[in-house]
């Protein structure tokens, strides 16, 4: 099917990367091209570049080599393009410490939740209606030797009334309680196929109890032994391994265990409202929005083209250990906060919105600014269950355990920090949303290629 509409929706299909990428850079702008091709879209390929000048002159050497092709455009960043549009966006915004607000959307150090908060307000410069996101250690699975490509039910309902895309015979299921027919679809996802999503495989190979008792530790406290186990046996393993087949699309609330920031795509109506948590070195901290969504009672697709997860390399170093280890502690300290928040957001319900339907960033704020109150007791339980166990794995983790027992005081009062930080991002959310469409012109911007005619070639 080709497209020939005049006046096609703009979408950011976007990639946040530290590393090299090569390959992935060409699958999402094929991407790209097969979204244009078959929906009313202009596509604008956002490449977000954290890696070295080395790895990035690279990435910069596939994207000038890659084919034009109409309605889409491929923009890639590297961090000094990326730190003169954040400053324009928050010079504009006229909010006070601007120096900490370009930190914290532009931290030394790796933030899972700030790459993608830039890449919202870099959409809202672009002038999208979404964002795309996909990571730079997945894959697309193949079907008949065809790309498995997300965007295409991404597109069925992004951005439109929810009972009218369960009425249209584009869904395979409906969950949709009549409620919510009037709302607006803000989110489509679906999970990963492959190895887990956080590397933690070995530790369950080498002790099972040991993983089942670190696991349970992003479960709220007061949780039974019987919903641990429950959360443990779904955690980090996505869709499994079987592969794709068919399409089988659902409308409705998207539940959060159900899909993952390697495959997801927001509507404007969402990110614009909430960022994400800009922690550093902490898993999971991009995760937050899904949450918010599913808890307000927002429609959205879950869909089952799932995308194929693989570790780089770097992972299986020693320092590149020590490093994922330590962000996967930083998790379970944020979920004394998280839990806090997540449960309330459930109680509130669609006292989360505004009369339009919409976010309700205060109310967010507010929870986040009561939650960074409790004690932290719990977080100290943590640090301890993970000393104990990793000392009984023994090696590199124990010798992480004495690395972490050196800074437990240190990353308990980090993590409390770090949820202080994200309450004062969110209410300067939207004043530098709007901030960013001013700061437009500081970003240097690909130009689209001609419309002419064109067709897949896959």
């Amino acid at each position: 099917m080709s497209v020939s509409a005049s006046v096609r929706r703009r979408i950011c299909l976007a990639l946040p990367t530290n590393r090299a990428c090569t390959d992935a850079i060409g699958a999402l702008h094929a991407e790209a091209a097969y979204g244009a091709d078959n929906f009313d879209v202009d596509v604008r390929v956002l490449i977000l570049d954290s890696s070295d000048a080395r790895t990035n002159a690279a990435h910069r050497a596939v994207v000038e080599a890659l084919v034009p092709v109409p309605h889409v455009a491929v923009h890639l960043l590297d961090e000094s393009a990326q730190r003169v549009f954040l400053g324009a966006a928050v010079k504009a915004s006229g909010l006070d410490d601007p120096d900490r607000l370009l930190e914290l959307m532009l931290p030394d150090g790796i933030s899972y939740g700030a790459c993608t908060n830039r890449a919202f307000l870099i959409a809202a410069a672009l002038g999208c209606e979404s964002v795309h996101r996909r990571d730079s250690d997945s894959a697309y699975q193949v079907l008949d030797g065809r790309p498995v490509f997300p965007i295409d039910q991404e597109l069925l309902g992004l951005g439109r009334r929810a009972g009218e895309v369960a009425a249209s015979g584009l869904v395979s299921e409906s969950t949709l309680d009549p409620a919510q027919a009037e709302r607006t679809l803000v989110i489509a996802g679906a999970s990963f196929i492959g190895e887990t999503s956080v590397d933690i495989g070995e530790i369950e190979r080498l002790d099972n109890d040991v993983y089942c008792e670190v696991v349970s530790l992003w479960a709220p406290s007061d949780w039974s032994e019987d919903q641990k186990r429950e959360l443990v046996s779904e955690s980090f393993r996505g869709a499994g391994l079987e592969p794709f087949a068919q399409d089988h699309p659902v409308v409705g609330r998207v539940d959060p265990m159900r899909i993952d920031m390697c495959n997801i795509a927001f509507h404007r109506d969402a990110y614009e409202r909430v960022p994400l948590l800009p922690a550093l070195d902490t898993i999971g901290s991009d995760y937050f929005l899904m949450h918010a969504i599913y808890d307000a009672g927002l429609p959205g697709i879950l869909h089952n083209r799932h995308i194929v997860n693989f570790y780089t390399a770097e992972r299986r170093t020693d320092a590149g250990f020590a490093a994922y280890q330590l962000r996967f502690a930083k998790f379970f300290l944020s979920m004394l906060y998280l839990n806090f928040i997540y449960e309330r957001m459930g109680e509130l319900g669609g006292e989360l919105l505004d009369e339009q339907g919409q976010l309700r960033s205060a109310a967010i704020v507010e929870l986040a600014r009561e939650s960074a109150k409790l004690d932290t007791a719990e977080n100290r339980w943590r640090l301890e269950t993970i000393d104990r166990c990793y000392r009984k794995l023994g090696g590199r983790y124990a010798a992480f355990a004495d690395s972490i027992a050196l800074q437990g005081a240190e990353l308990i009062e980090r993590a409390r920090t770090d949820i202080e930080e994200f309450a004062l991002l969110t209410e300067v959310w939207q004043p530098l949303v709007n901030a960013s469409r001013a700061a437009a012109d500081a970003l240097p911007l690909a130009a689209l290629p001609p419309a002419a005619e064109w067709r897949n070639p896959s």
